[in-house]
């Protein structure tokens, strides 16, 4: 015992030395915009839109001229007839030149035209893309929010069922003690005691979970959120008006769209090569000493230049044939996308339709549990309902509870579900596309920071020590008493039930009656006996149990009742241990 409570102790010790982060509230949409401004998937789509800028760029600079500036200074050997007019075979001076070159497209087949349209496009599609990634990462913040949230109230009420199932053993406790209940009952309260403490730290390990999920998410810890408000209000009124919203405002479909009309002018670009080109070109050149000539030379020229392929091996033509298949496949992700936006947005509607039913439904089952919970412990103080009447009815409200939260928690993100489908929701929420490069390097720094803190419940071990005193000090002796009592308790419920089958069960072959019937006479009796009746109540009082190696006596107030004979009798059952079972040998009436 020592050893188990040192163990305990220590890591809970060690447990409630994590560090936890200076907490201030969170809304939704603070989270929102934190998770957009930080969260990678969303930098890498910014920064793909920013490329696609600065590829607009480079295509508009073929609007512009070109310069150029050459220049060179060097050894040349000449042997040409100018050398040999002059009387040397070959010549060699040190050659000097420079040249400066301004060229101006004119005409190129509208392919500058086309590859500007074509860039605008891509640069556009990359926007919506932004746009649909923020959406589905704002929707994944919120799907992170509502789980710790969840979690949060899911543990608080593990924490307030373990509670009472503390409350219900203490009253057991002092009835056993008093020598009014049974050690079975103990028992048993005591095992629901455990199962509620595993509850909880079930419930706590997936918060925790939880947290570490946000984290990712959101770069930050989950600190002191706000619950999360509808927006049932801003909904459509049916499903056909969200689909006619979603197919003009998806930004992914947007997207997918603006690739359509890029491939179209791309397509529009591969056909400049059936164009002549047309170029000024004005340049100017200096040279001193060149090809064995001493001296210096200048000209300047200033021309409209043609240029014209007539024969390229066919590659201009499969190059059309090419574009026209890439506008085949643009359309074809368009449309699948159209599809996918439909199909998102209905399952959204439904899930949507479906939780808001259930609330209904569920709400009522948690107000009839409850009262059904009150009931029921007003009557086990009283001696009317069972123990296991009263354990079963608080874990009804327990699992009530819970499920209640569950669905609330569904419904939110239905209705948020809802407006990512139609492309609306970060102007619903006021939260902000995010622009920029983003933070690169810097932006690991806070996230390493934060990596193993936490803002959660981190003592995992709070009422293990008192769950492990208790059942260390449970003795064997009371193990054996409980396995009997819960014997007759079966006995007990098996002849209320007038279930014959489980009532002979609890008996031995060698069971002898007290009137000298042997087994098989007495059990066919008992059967007529017990199968007449229309209804029997039974109760047992004042129980107690002696017990000698593999023989036990039982005594007991027996109060019986049926609709045709009613007795009061004190009982006593003699049992015996056989193949691991407490069987009843004699039993006999004062």
């Amino acid at each position: 015992m020592n050893n188990k409570r040192m163990a305990l102790f220590s890591a809970a010790l060690l447990a409630g030395l994590t560090t936890a982060s200076s907490s201030s509230a969170t809304t939704l949409e603070q989270a929102i915009q934190q998770a957009l401004n930080t969260n990678p998937d969303i930098r890498i789509e910014t920064n793909e839109l920013l490329s696609r800028g600065e590829d607009v760029e480079q295509a508009k600079a073929g609007y512009l001229p070109s310069i150029d500036i050459t220049a060179g200074y060097g050894y040349e050997k000449s042997d040409n007839s100018s050398t040999r007019s002059a009387g040397y075979d070959s010549r060699s001076l040190t050659r000097k030149e420079a040249a400066i070159n301004l060229q101006q497209m004119l005409f190129d087949g509208y392919a500058t035209e086309s590859e500007v349209d074509r860039h605008l496009a891509r640069q556009a599609s990359a926007g919506h893309r932004v746009v649909g990634v923020s959406q589905n990462k704002a929707l994944e913040t919120i799907d992170a929010y509502l789980n710790v949230v969840q979690l949060e109230e899911l543990s608080q009420l593990s924490v307030e069922n373990l509670d009472a199932h503390k409350r219900i053993y203490d009253q057991v406790a002092l009835r056993s003690e008093a020598g009014i209940g049974r050690s079975s009952d103990l028992d048993q309260v005591r095992g629901r005691r455990a199962s509620a403490d595993a509850s909880r730290l079930s419930d706590l390990a997936n918060l925790k979970d939880a947290e570490s999920v946000y984290l990712s998410v959101v770069g930050d810890l989950p600190r002191d959120l706000e619950q999360v408000a509808s927006i049932e209000d801003a909904l459509p009124k049916s499903l056909d008006e969200a689909i006619t919203i979603a197919l003009k405002e998806h930004p992914t479909l947007l997207s997918a769209m603006a690739d359509v009309e890029a491939t179209l002018a791309q397509k529009e670009a591969a056909e400049n090569t059936f164009y002549p080109r047309f170029d000024l070109e004005v340049g100017s050149t200096w040279g001193d000493d060149q090809n064995g000539v001493v001296g210096t030379d200048k000209d300047l020229t200033a021309m409209v230049r043609m240029r014209y392929n007539l024969f390229s091996g066919g590659k201009d033509k499969a190059r059309q044939r090419q574009t026209a298949h890439l506008i085949n496949e643009a359309k074809e992700v368009r449309n699948r996308t159209y599809r996918q936006v439909v199909e998102s947005l209905r399952l959204s509607w439904t899930a949507y339709e479906a939780t808001q039913a259930q609330l209904v439904s569920l709400n009522q089952h948690l107000i009839s549990s409850q009262n059904t919970r009150d009931a029921y412990t007003k009557q086990f103080n009283i001696g009317k309902r069972t123990l296991i009447d009263l354990l079963n009815t608080e874990n009804e409200v327990f699992e009530a509870k819970r499920a209640y939260i569950k669905a609330k928690r569904d419904s939110l993100y239905a209705e948020y579900r809802i407006l990512v489908g139609m492309g609306r929701l970060l102007n619903q929420l006021n939260v902000a596309v995010p622009t920029g490069a983003g933070p690169g390097d810097e932006g690991l720094s806070p996230y390493k920071a934060l990596a193993p803190q936490t803002v959660l419940a981190s003592e995992f071990l709070a009422d293990q020590l008192s769950l492990v005193e208790s059942a260390d000090n449970a003795s064997p002796a009371d193990s054996t008493v409980a396995d009997i009592e819960a014997g007759i308790e079966r006995w007990r419920k098996a002849w209320e039930q007038q279930n014959v089958n489980d009532y002979l069960a609890a008996y031995s072959q060698g069971f002898q009656s007290h009137n000298g019937l042997r087994y098989n006479a007495w059990a066919a009796n008992r059967k007529r006996v017990i199968s007449k009746p229309d209804w029997i109540t039974l109760s047992l009082e004042n129980m107690t149990v002696t017990t000698d190696g593999k023989n036990a006596e039982v005594e007991f107030l027996q109060r019986y009742s049926a609709n045709n004979y009613k007795d009061v009798v004190k009982k006593r059952l003699n049992l015996r241990l056989e193949s691991k079972k407490w069987l009843i040998v004699g039993e006999s009436v004062r």
